[in-house]
């Protein structure tokens, strides 16, 4: 007993000196590949198969199962609905930060349906199963509002779908692609869903598409097919048509359950997008390829391999601009042939590096998603139906860690807005302001089969100020779809801050108003104009008509044109009568359209002044000169430059004023210089004064000997 004991406490203290040789070593490693860890089942064990999940805007994970790819012809799966905790089936949520999870039960099989979140927050689901084997698809809609933890059904699509794809467009819109319908045909129809009126009329595609069609919102507002078929299409929402030619890929054959990233889009190069597609096929492929889409003539170029090939894999983005490719299998649902070896690719550079190793099998619906702590959360794997892997991975990526393995300082937000509109400026507050380098947008993820639909990062420009940054939000929909998204700042040495959630919103549309100059002086008999602009914002383009308040008696004003359709300008021009008193009177223009109303001040000065040169006559030698005074003098507020002229000179002789002009009141002396061949004789000068819209003149004689 006592030599098995020392054995046993001899081969423990071996292991001590070789884990404490080697952990240096591990720990070192944590900042080039990052570290993997699964949760402790006993706390973790996820109860339903997550198909579908979704972050939400409270950093909650909402898992969609419906019946999970249980048959109700297979012992131990539902045998209809409600599908909840009473047969392992329905929805959850899971609370990341706590373990804690909420069942629910769904009154319909919402298994292999499209999720996409709302820009208010809610998620949709979109169809699912009518039944197995078969597949038949489901019309029926559903929104979860987080709000009430509830689920409620909404309007129905035309036709069912089962295994579709749902994306957000740049107005909010939400489009949904294939899928296989009731009777179990491919559903070619295109559909748009508006929040408050529900589903669209249907625009069918002249092309069939395969089932979860790789779809990317471009900044043009147009929709890019990127697999997994091998010729890539693109979609205008605008007119509802397809080039069903737009570019073939390298690889000839299918992509299938391969998966598709839209690459962070930055302000740097005017958001130009470039799409990687990773794997796919079966067996698959560890080849990537990549086009950018502002290129003169997109094509697709073969990027990096992968160290795998991977069916049924996951990419996610990470708030440092990588794509964290792991899972899959080289033969679909084959766990002998999966890949524990995950990737990190690097856009910059365009390689891939290794990202450490996973536990277990991450195969047929198994989804991988962005935390706010800027971790990456995985789950599921269900190779054979009726199991499926119920532990929960994270993987924290090597940006957390410092070079000898403990965790980097991250920098902090101390407050955001909690939400942002489009083109606007908005302050982060931080006292990492100095150091930060990046300022990032990341939308709440949404995954299944392979995809992160709507998976999009955008850079934002900044400038750091004293304890904060100034950050310019992204410019319109089609760069940054409305909805909610993680704001994330990363310091020079590219480590993120946990991230807040804020709301991406167009705002309300609205209008504003300005006018230039902003004065003018007009003397009394005589009219001025001004500019007047309307600036459009957030999609305002309604009509806008003007007004004008605060002209003195005996003044007019007139707007051409008098109303503006969404952004434009108008003059405003004011006609003071003889009889308008003089003054400085304070203008406000208004703009009015429907219940919305702005307005902006200019000043009208009507003011006037009178000339008078002295003396009356001056008598003159040729080849010598003479002087008169000219003075102006103000009648009211005038406070214009007034500049001299004078007419009426004989030949051969040349004037000059000193001032050449005066500002308000005040003298100039006006010289008069005949020259030897000037012809003498008795003259009458005309001396005029302009300025401030009047122009007046007096008379002298000029006698030349």
């Amino acid at each position: 007993m006592i030599n098995r004991i020392s054995s046993r406490f001899i081969c423990s203290f071996i292991f001590l000196l070789l884990l404490n040789a080697l952990l240096p070593r591990m720990l070192g490693q944590a900042n080039v590949q990052g570290q993997w860890s699964t949760l402790p089942l006993s706390v973790y064990s996820m109860p339903i198969n997550p198909v579908h999940v979704a972050l939400l805007s409270n950093g909650k994970v909402l898992v969609v199962a419906g019946s999970g790819n249980c048959p109700p012809s297979q012992t131990g799966c539902p045998s209809g609905a409600p599908y909840g905790p009473s047969n392992n089936s329905g929805a959850l949520l899971f609370d990341p930060s706590s373990g804690a999870i909420t069942q629910f039960s769904v009154s319909w099989d919402m298994f292999c349906n499209g999720m996409v979140l709302l820009d208010d927050g809610r998620a949709l689901i979109d169809g699912g199963t009518i039944q197995y084997d078969p597949f038949y698809g489901q019309p029926q809609v559903a929104l979860f509002d987080p709000s009430t933890n509830a689920f409620t059904n909404t309007q129905s699509m035309a036709h069912g779908r089962w295994y579709p794809t749902v994306l957000t467009l740049g107005d909010g819109r939400v489009m949904t692609f294939s899928g296989l319908n009731e009777t179990g045909g491919t559903n070619t129809a295109v559909e748009f869903y508006t929040v408050g009126s529900g589903w669209s009329q249907q625009y069918p595609a002249s092309w069939t598409p395969d089932l979860y069609p790789r779809l990317h919102l471009l900044p043009s507002g147009k929709v890019f097919y990127s697999g997994a078929q091998t010729t890539s299409k693109m979609f205008d929402p605008s007119v509802t048509t397809w080039n069903t030619n737009f570019a073939t890929t390298n690889y000839s054959s299918s992509r299938t359950y391969g998966t598709s990233v839209l690459l962070p889009l930055t302000p740097a190069n005017n958001y130009d997008p470039q799409v990687i597609i990773m794997g796919g096929g079966n067996p698959a492929t560890a080849t990537t390829e990549i086009i950018d889409l502002g290129a003169s003539t997109p094509a697709w170029q073969y990027g990096p391999n992968m160290s795998k090939a991977r069916i049924e894999m996951n990419a996610v983005i990470l708030p440092n601009g990588k794509v964290l490719a792991l899972g899959g299998s080289v033969n679909d649902e084959d766990t002998s042939t999966l890949s524990l070896n995950a990737d990190l690719y690097d856009p910059a550079s365009n390689t891939f590096s290794s990202a450490g190793k996973n536990a277990s099998q991450r195969l047929y619906h198994s989804v991988a998603l962005l935390l706010p702590d800027a971790t990456v959360w995985v789950a599921g794997g269900n190779p054979s139906r009726g199991s499926y892997n119920n532990a929960i991975e994270i993987y924290q990526p090597p940006y957390l860690f410092n070079s000898d393995g403990t965790m980097a300082t991250r920098p902090t937000i101390t407050s955001a807005p909690s939400s942002i509109s489009y083109g606007n400026t908005f302050n982060v507050q931080t006292p990492d302001a100095a150091n930060i380098a990046h300022v990032v947008l990341v939308r709440n993820g949404t995954v299944t089969h392979a995809f992160g639909t709507d998976q999009r990062e955008v850079e934002m420009s900044f400038t750091a100020n004293s304890g904060a940054l100034t950050v310019t939000a992204p410019p319109n929909g089609n760069v940054a779809p409305p909805g909610y998204y993680m704001l994330l700042i990363l310091n020079s040495a590219g480590v993120p801050s946990l991230a807040n959630f804020v709301q991406v919103t167009p705002g309300t549309p609205d209008f504003s108003v300005s006018a230039s100059p902003s004065s003018q002086t007009v003397a009394p008999g005589n009219g001025t104009t001004y500019n007047v602009t309307v600036s459009a914002s957030n999609g305002f383009n309604s009509s806008v008509s003007f007004s004008i308040s605060g002209l003195p008696s005996g003044a007019t004003g007139t707007f051409s044109p008098s109303s503006v359709q969404g952004s434009g300008s108008s003059t405003l021009s004011i006609t003071a009568s003889s009889a308008t008193p003089t003054g400085s009177y304070p203008l406000t223009i208004t703009a009015t359209s429907g219940t919305l109303t702005h307005s902006t001040q200019v000043t009208l000065v009507v003011a006037d002044f009178s000339i008078s040169v002295s003396p009356s006559s001056q008598t003159v030698r040729r080849r010598s000169n003479t002087k008169f005074s000219v003075t102006i003098a103000p009648l009211g507020p005038f406070s214009a430059t007034v500049s001299f002229s004078v007419t009426g000179l004989p030949a051969a002789t040349s004037s000059s004023f000193n001032p050449t002009s005066v500002a308000g009141s005040g003298t100039s002396t006006l010289t008069i210089s005949p020259k030897r061949n000037a012809p003498p004789g008795t003259y009458t000068l005309t001396v005029t004064g302009s300025g401030g819209g009047a122009q007046h003149s007096a008379t002298v004689t000029l006698v030349v000997n």
